[in-house]
């Protein structure tokens, strides 16, 4: 997920911003369906004739062979469904009564199914709190004493309608607790800011990861919530669909400085499939100030993928809707900052 912290995945691009936790995803299509300049790009909001409007988001991204298709939705924790297909004709068919119901498996899809080259899903499942008071190693194994984690299966949500950018081809989910007693989130929320692009561009704030026409941006900012600690550390669990048995891999690029992302010399992937057939991306670097540079830089660290059996993620009922009830899904947490320096303390602010 390419971004500010960027991250860059299988096909997809975000930018962070101000107060609280902000994280930037980019995704990429297969590489087999990239490399278009151009893609006539559309947001649209799917609308739920049988009831309240429901936070569907569907990018379709159309090359002169292919279609990116990205569902966002914020049923359940936010999660996004990545499709590619080989067509431009390729269309998104959305049951509303199945996806809402206990079964929802049937109730989103694209079609025609035998189109489809690569599709997989992203779901943030918790925000993480740790108290980090007594961890003086940077290195250190766990980045703290964990606090009870906030499920995003239990936030409220705002209208993702209100926020609908077409000029920018962005959006923004916005959420705090829906049960919140010491009111941690009085001042505060979480909003997950969704962007495409129709061309290949820099974003202004670092670390300024190219975006093309093949991926979607994501950023993630947690904004004036507060802290249970003094020292607290905030991070994301995030739960992947296996490729078959296997979880996608993670893999670290390491290169010389350059002029986009000066003092930066990683790169972070992640990716599904051998070949890969798609990937996100991002620099291993959070801010603790808007905009961010390099003196309110802060580590990003990311842990192992593992398979995600020894415990119950909150489920996604999108994810659930495309590809039934598979379990094959993988876990790992992102974290930001450290125990000493600066840190989202300063200013109660967190980019990434």
């Amino acid at each position: 997920m390419r971004g500010s912290v960027e991250h860059s995945w299988g096909w997809g691009h975000c930018a962070p911003s101000p107060l609280l936790l902000l994280t930037l995803l980019l995704f990429a299509a297969p590489f087999g369906l990239l490399g278009e300049k151009t893609r006539q790009v559309s947001l649209e909001v799917i609308p739920n004739w049988l009831g309240p409007v429901q936070n569907l988001l569907h990018i379709r991204a159309v090359g002169t062979n292919s279609t990116l298709h990205y569902m966002w939705s914020s049923l359940g924790p936010l999660a996004v469904v990545l499709v590619a297909t080989n067509t431009p004709h390729s269309t998104l068919s959305v049951n509303w009564s199945r996806l809402l119901s206990p079964e929802p498996d049937g109730g989103l899809m694209v079609l025609p199914k035998d189109s489809i080259q690569f599709s997989s899903a992203l779901v943030f499942t918790r925000l993480l709190e740790f108290d980090s008071t007594n961890v003086s190693d940077t290195a250190a194994k766990t980045p703290g004493t964990p606090y009870p984690p906030y499920s995003l299966a239990d936030f409220s949500w705002n209208n993702i309608t209100d926020s609908l950018d077409p000029a920018t081809l962005s959006a923004t989910f916005q959420g705090h607790p829906m049960n919140d007693p010491t009111r941690t989130f009085a001042n505060g929320s979480l909003a997950f800011r969704v962007q495409a692009f129709s061309r290949s561009s820099r974003p202004a704030q670092p670390p300024r990861l190219l975006h093309t026409a093949d991926t979607c941006q994501l950023e993630v900012a947690l904004v004036g919530a507060s802290p249970r600690g003094n020292r607290s550390l905030f991070g994301l669990e995030v739960a992947t669909l296996g490729q078959g048995p296997d979880c996608p891999s993670m893999q670290e690029q390491h290169s010389i400085d350059d002029e986009y992302a000066p003092a930066i010399f990683q790169l972070d992937q992640l990716l599904w499939g051998s070949l890969p057939s798609g990937f996100a991306q991002w620099r291993p670097v959070a801010y603790s100030q808007k905009p961010g540079g390099r003196e309110s830089a802060l580590p990003c660290l990311a842990s192992p993928l593992h398979p995600a059996l020894a415990y119950p993620l909150p489920q996604s009922p999108i994810v659930r809707a495309f590809f039934g009830s598979q379990n094959n899904f993988c876990a790992f947490n992102l974290t930001f900052g450290a125990s000493t320096g600066p840190g989202y303390w300063d200013q109660h602010y967190l980019s990434w």
